[in-house]
């Protein structure tokens, strides 16, 4: 018997290798199991390869009908498409961003690419993601409000946006989040990286602030290799976006001008033909992965552990399954004994108030994100390859 391993975990492993094969099992592997090599090849012989081209064009229409939004710009990677939409939403050197703990590194190092500094404030046990009861009560704690701007009364600085993310694609309280940032005058920016398919209602993620973010990195539900996405429905805002991220070069004929310094963040003309070809798949691939979440679901209870669902009225993309268990003890045999079985499971990133980079930035606490980091494991989340046939209709 080894210490602290949670009961069933062998009978869990053994369900994940019927679902994915008795090799190794990776957390999250990309499909590529539609028009991917035919759209590479077609972007070969077009001789647009890079950052001009039709793939890129044709895919931020995509995104923008998929996700309900006015705009989309595409940009090399999500964490390029957070830091251009902290700057045009106006984070200003020395502001503050308010943000949560349970992230991935990215959201804080676009913060500080903006020359701004993160806050934490604390998650919901169920979301997982930002909860709008502990920013309201942060803000009216530390906050005083003038001249249309929100003031941190200790440091002196402006709070000028707030970052919530869709933990693994859970949406969290987005609605009552926005109701307070529009409240205290902040600009709302939601780091949807790994939510694309997950909607509160009929409204998908990523529509309810001023700007959002998306990722298209290797291990998300699509993928265009590496690659992100900027969705709006302010038409300036966007135009400024896209400006920013090809070098602010005012269109010429022949005429180099740059009328500010701008970012060489413009997505491939390659990488987007790759991700064209994922969006004609993706509402398949999310209803596999929405069954796999199921049989997940019927395995937990029929064993006695917590599979973590979305909240009523919201949808997922189930891009990471999760389960809770009883205490940091049992999270680590967990981790230990699964890997060493060849399943790959992840805890939540280390708290990002527990990095070095942002232990001088306040929190207010952070009590329920140290809980579920102690106990919140992720399970293999792939579309199993034994039903990529279903992706060929």
């Amino acid at each position: 018997m080894i210490p602290f391993l949670p009961d069933h975990t062998d009978a869990l492993i053994a369900f994940v290798h019927n679902i994915y094969g008795d090799s190794f099992t990776p957390l999250h592997r990309p499909v590529f199991e539609g028009n991917e090599r035919n759209y590479l090849i077609d972007t070969i012989d077009s001789n647009f390869v890079s950052s001009v081209g039709a793939r890129v064009s044709e895919l931020e229409e995509r995104i923008a009908e998929f996700t309900g939004s006015a705009r989309a710009i595409a940009t090399v990677n999500g964490t390029a498409a957070l830091h251009i939409a902290l700057i045009v939403a106006g984070v200003c050197q020395g502001d503050e961003v308010l943000s949560q703990a349970v992230t991935f590194v990215a959201t804080c190092n676009a913060i500080c690419y903006a020359n701004a500094r993160p806050v934490f404030v604390d998650v919901d046990e169920d979301t997982m993601g930002m909860s709008p009861v502990a920013l309201r009560r942060w803000l009216e704690a530390n906050t005083r409000h003038e001249g249309g701007k929100t003031i941190n009364r200790e440091t002196g600085a402006r709070i000028t946006a707030c970052v919530p993310m869709h933990t693994f694609g859970l949406p969290c309280r987005i609605a009552e989040i926005a109701e307070v940032c529009a409240e205290f005058d902040i600009a709302l920016i939601e780091d949807a990286a790994e939510s694309l398919g997950s909607r509160v209602g009929a409204r998908h993620t990523g529509t309810f602030g001023t700007l959002a973010t998306l990722s298209f990195n290797g291990n998300k539900v699509i993928t265009t290799g590496g690659g992100g996405m900027i969705v709006t429905d302010d038409t300036a805002l966007a135009d400024r976006a896209k400006h920013l991220t090809t070098t602010a070069k005012v269109p010429h004929a022949w005429e180099f001008v740059h009328d500010q310094v701008g970012y060489n963040y413009r997505m491939p003309n390659l990488n987007a033909a790759l991700g064209c070809a994922q969006m004609e798949k993706l509402p398949e691939m999310l209803r596999i992965k929405a069954d796999t979440a199921a049989r997940y679901r019927a395995f937990c209870a029929e064993h006695g552990l917590h599979f973590i669902d979305p909240i009523a009225a919201t949808t997922t993309n189930y891009w990471l399954n999760a389960i809770r268990l009883e205490d940091r003890n049992a999270r680590d045999a967990f981790l230990d004994y699964t890997n060493g079985k060849g399943v790959m499971t992840r805890p939540i990133w280390t708290l990002m108030s527990d990095l070095n980079a942002f232990a001088e930035c306040q929190n207010d606490g952070l009590e329920t994100s140290r809980w579920l980091a102690d106990r919140v494991v992720n399970l293999p989340s792939s579309v199993p390859e034994n039903q990529f046939h279903r992706l060929h209709t």
